[in-house]
């Protein structure tokens, strides 16, 4: 029967125009409720349509048997630099930089390439839909530019002939890097890095702070001369990006790994009346508790990562996830680049050997994302209405050993060939 599976989905992939299918008698793991067992997946017009055992087929709709295999939500990877970085080394492959400190107008969507590399050996491993970062995560944003608001991430579809049909979302956040304290600090025309006194890192620090803040306030300004003459104020396309964070529609990505770090994030969320994400979260000592409190949610990184204190736990970064899940913190994995995108399934799989409830290590790369994203009437999870992004599995998705067999994107058969199958087969075959 699973090979009759596979005749069937080869059928649909030349059928590229079918959006509209059903797969039965598989194990179907919707992640927004329990597992259901020898149950059906109805697919019309792109969309998941029903969900449940012994539904019935519709007039020239294909049967997949899915017997033996396994029924779930697309992988998202919240944050990731997949479609608009090539070659990190290589600065004419990564649009990750832009001139200027505050860039808020700027959407990755546009810079996304749909036919980057990355894309299809990131979605063989289950991956259907990608937070894209509008600049690094890192302090120079890749090449030793100064950046505090970087731009709008975009929620995207890794199946799509332009970005225009890739694109699910333009705006899903605002990346907004908030000035440091760096006692060390690289110099792109040497490359070299030299020591700062802490007094001086401080004084700089609170310098760009006053930047950001400046901006905001013309930001608000803006906003209230727009309210009272509308039809007189000339248009800035800085300030109007702004006035959906302002108005606490659109939240602020903000990367912050240590304790200090955060809670000047919290300070500056409170300060400033905004939403906010954390991302690459990795050492949050007692902020924690904060975090949760006010229910911020976490965008974490890659776990196999080496700690950053000589005496913290050896086990500290496999231990992350599980504790702010314990407190009630609601987290989400993302790649932050695009080499290593593939194993971000398996950076909740191994959480889980660390402590992380596996039904919350599975949310974290499906429903999470999209709930942080506000998506998640459309995506995340298996439920009537939404788009039919799913996987077919022999198994585990979070495991390495399970195969991805079958993938549809908006309900369209996606080719699981990539970079790495490529030349699997052309070396195998090797005289």
């Amino acid at each position: 029967m699973r090979i009759a599976a596979f005749l069937l989905a080869a059928a649909l992939l030349s059928a590229g125009e079918n959006d509209s299918f059903l797969i039965r008698n598989a194990t179907v793991h919707p992640v927004s409720g329990p597992k259901l067992n020898n149950a059906s997946v109805l697919v019309m017009d792109g969309k998941i349509a029903e969900v449940g055992e012994r539904l019935q087929t519709r007039a020239k709709v294909k049967v997949i048997d899915g017997r033996g295999l396994h029924v779930y939500p697309g992988m998202i990877d919240a944050a990731t630099l997949v479609g608009i970085s090539e070659i990190s080394s290589v600065r004419e492959t990564a649009d990750i930089s832009e001139v200027g400190e505050f860039n808020p107008q700027l959407r990755s969507s546009i810079a996304v390439n749909p036919e980057s590399e990355h894309i299809p050996v990131t979605r063989a491993n289950g991956i259907t839909a990608v937070g894209v970062l509008a600049a690094g995560v890192s302090g120079g944003f890749g090449f030793g530019e100064i950046s505090y608001i970087g731009g709008q991430i975009s929620l995207m579809h890794l199946d799509g002939w332009t970005w225009e049909e890739m694109t699910i979302t333009h705006g899903a956040a605002m990346q907004l890097r908030l000035p440091g304290i760096e006692t060390r600090r690289f110099n792109p025309a040497t490359r070299e890095s030299a020591a700062t006194p802490f007094s001086e890192a401080r004084r700089r620090q609170e310098t760009n702070l006053r930047k950001v803040k400046t901006f905001f306030e013309e930001a608000r300004r803006y906003q209230t001369a727009k309210q009272a003459s509308p039809a007189t104020l000339k248009t800035d396309l800085r300030y109007e990006a702004m006035l959906p964070v302002l108005e606490g529609k659109l939240p602020l990505l903000i990367p912050a790994a240590r304790e200090r770090e955060i809670r000047d994030a919290l300070a500056f969320a409170e300060q400033e009346k905004v939403k906010i994400i954390l991302v690459g979260v990795r050492r949050p000592g007692g902020a924690i508790e904060e975090i949760a409190k006010r229910k911020i949610p976490v965008i974490l990184g890659s776990p196999f990562v080496p700690i950053q204190e000589e005496d913290d736990p050896y086990d500290a970064t496999f231990t992350l996830a599980a504790d702010l899940h314990r407190a009630g913190v609601k987290i989400a994995f993302a790649s932050l680049g695009a080499q290593f995108a593939r194993n971000l399934p398996y950076q909740a799989g191994h959480s889980v050997a660390y402590g992380l409830p596996y039904d919350a290590a599975l949310r974290s790369v499906t429903l999470n994302a999209a709930e942080i994203y506000g998506v998640a009437d459309r995506i995340g999870s298996i439920d009537s209405g939404k788009y039919a992004d799913l996987i077919v599995t022999d198994g585990d998705p979070l495991e390495i050993r399970t195969q991805v067999k079958m993938m549809f994107v908006k309900g369209e058969p996606v080719d699981l060939e990539s970079k790495h199958t490529r030349l699997y087969k052309k070396y195998r075959a090797r005289p």
